[in-house]
């Protein structure tokens, strides 16, 4: 459940509310019993630093599947033959 921010705009008493999204935002000021809260706009209370979360990082042994091991090729395969033909110089 998110930390919501009111102000109060008869008497900006501030506070800090724990609500569901679905819940209806609050009106009433604690302090002074007006109808005047509105809600603050401000920034989450963390921040994901790092190289992020990984399927690795709680597997261990050989339960670790890693993104990058069926993505190369085998070591006994041979990489497909391209062939190049020369450009046609016809004229027109």
């Amino acid at each position: 459940m998110p930390i919501y921010e009111y102000v109060c705009s008869a008497c900006e008493h501030s506070l800090e509310a724990l609500q569901k999204l679905s819940d209806a935002p609050l009106l009433e000021c604690p302090s002074c019993h007006q109808d005047g809260l509105r809600k603050r706009m401000s920034s989450a209370g963390f921040r994901l630093k790092g190289g992020g979360w990984y399927e690795t990082d709680f597997k261990s042994g050989a339960k670790k599947n890693l993104a990058g091991d069926s993505a190369k090729p085998a070591a006994d395969s041979k990489p497909a033959k391209t062939e190049s033909k020369p450009a046609s110089t016809e004229s027109k």
